[in-house]
């Protein structure tokens, strides 16, 4: 297949006609379809129901230390889902807070105890700087620049390289400018790159020196088992990272069952220092007299240890793997060798990436719309909305239907090609 870019003005005419032809027939056919969030299918889901039946009205709803879980108490969470959180994300049981079913929750609620009253070690509640500035790697989760915005702080724009942020402009940043408090990281198959820092990128961020004593980085482990093959990425455990370069109160762990079990009805966890943790807990003390722990139980019920969550995982990666492949391989038949799109193969998580031809991503979203497939908006990738160079676009294929994916993403490539050849054209005839 010849390269878009090496066609002739006439030649690219003839392809938009056919193109325009193929567009209006989708139109015509009036398609409602969704693919703007990452959400579990309704098989997926199903997946967990069993774990509806794991608590009855005649048990002794009992932890193991006697508390009844049924009254107030376990601010932190009980000791039995934190044993199980701690297998997860490779920590000690006394540096986990267990909290309700959403780690974003967690997160926001994090920035704002930062904001009021600063973190262990500051001097100053955020609040009541200046200004307060976070390090966007980007493309990013769109929901952590939405609570950078929320509390007014600024965001600083990171580029993703393929083992992670940059970590040189990271460096330099952070050793100058007091006022950069954090960033924001999905390590493990990132939003929506799908992208694994490496075992370096990880140990750069646990040691670089940083002009503000109260740094943290809010380390958003999100798809920690969440791969779609048999060889998954490995990930540095950043916690046991930050302690070895004498930095251990740098960083917030944080994962849900989200993805896992149910989005409404999950578990979130957050694993930080012991000093973090037991800063934390006073906070919490006053904020709640505890959280869902019957909802806690239901889960460590389900999953007794790691080795059922990875069978569980498996059962999850067989649903939503060959929609992933659906994606992938159409992208390969319709785009291949034309040079109008780049995307990423990811080994998990829950999106693929794709770049079209600068400046056409709007437009492609916006055509993509018009025939009824509702994306991510252009842009919320990056913090503001903005993305400088207008190219990148998140596909999430797990919730539809495979037949609805292979549709919604016909018409996304016909979108594509026909943005691009427009743009094409109109650059040879502008000569």
């Amino acid at each position: 297949m010849r390269a878009f870019s090496d066609l002739s003005a006439n030649e690219l005419a003839e392809i938009e006609l056919k193109l325009q032809e193929q567009y209006d027939s989708y139109k015509e056919r009036k398609l409602k379809l969704d693919m703007s969030r990452g959400k579990p299918s309704p098989e997926q889901l199903d997946l967990s129901m069993p774990m509806l039946d794991t608590v009855k009205s005649d048990d002794l709803l009992k932890a193991v230390d006697g508390t009844d879980l049924r009254n107030y108490g376990g601010i932190d969470g009980v000791f039995e889902a934190k044993a199980l959180f701690s297998q997860l994300l490779e920590v000690d049981t006394k540096e986990i807070i267990i909290g309700g079913n959403s780690s974003l929750n967690m997160m926001h609620d994090t920035i704002a105890r930062a904001m009021i009253h600063g973190v262990y070690g500051s001097e100053t509640p955020w609040g009541k700087l200046p200004v307060v500035k976070f390090l966007c790697p980007s493309p990013g989760y769109d929901r952590h620049f939405a609570i950078c915005e929320l509390f007014n702080i600024e965001m600083i724009l990171v580029d993703m390289l393929d083992n992670g942020p940059d970590m040189d402009t990271i460096e330099r940043l952070v050793g100058e400018d007091d006022s950069i408090k954090g960033i924001w990281c999905v390590p493990k198959y990132s939003n929506p790159d799908g992208i694994t820092y490496t075992d370096k990128v990880v140990d750069r961020l646990a040691a670089m020196p940083t002009k503000a004593s109260d740094f943290r980085i809010i380390w958003d482990d999100a798809y920690i088992v969440h791969h779609l093959t048999d060889r998954p990425d490995p990930l540095k455990n950043m916690l046991a990272a930050c302690k070895a370069a004498g930095n251990a109160d740098r960083v917030f762990v944080f994962a849900s069952t989200s993805k896992i079990t149910f989005p409404g009805s999950g578990v979130a966890v957050m694993a930080a220092s012991a000093a973090n943790v037991g800063y934390i807990r006073k906070q919490l003390s006053v904020q709640t007299i505890g959280p869902d722990k019957i909802n806690q139980l239901r889960h460590v019920r389900f999953f007794a240890d790691l080795e059922q969550i990875t069978a569980h995982m498996n059962q999850h990666a067989a649903i939503i793997k060959p929609k992933f492949d659906a994606v992938l391989n159409k992208l390969d038949e319709e785009l291949g060798g034309k040079q109008l799109a780049a995307w990423r193969k990811p080994n998990g998580g829950y999106f693929i990436s794709l770049n079209t031809l600068d400046g056409c991503a709007q437009a492609v979203v916006s055509l993509a719309a018009e025939a009824g497939v509702t994306l991510t908006q252009a842009g919320a990738t990056f913090p503001y909305g903005n993305d400088p160079k207008d190219r990148n676009i998140r596909i999430a294929p797990t919730f539809p239907s495979l037949s609805e994916l292979e549709t919604a993403i016909e018409v996304l490539c016909v979108c594509i090609q026909l943005i691009s050849v427009r743009k094409l054209r109109s650059e040879i005839i502008a000569g």
